[in-house]
């Protein structure tokens, strides 16, 4: 799938919105991360110990998902 970024005028966001409605386009908003937020994720990155990881398979199976 391919992603299209596009700057719309803030004065043509309504029709555009309204366009891309009516054609049952997805649409993903941004979402900002806030800079503390980054800090900690940075300083945890820093601070982890290849021992302290485990497999991604291994740590699923720790979690418990609803059945839809």
């Amino acid at each position: 799938m391919k992603e299209v970024r596009l700057k719309i005028p803030d004065n043509k966001i309504s029709f555009f919105m309204e366009l891309i409605n009516q054609l049952g386009i997805e649409v993903a908003e941004q979402i900002d991360i806030p800079e503390e937020h980054k800090t900690i994720v940075r300083e945890r990155i820093k601070t982890t110990k290849p021992e302290d990881m485990i497999p991604w398979d291994e740590a699923r199976k720790q979690f418990s998902f609803k059945e839809k």
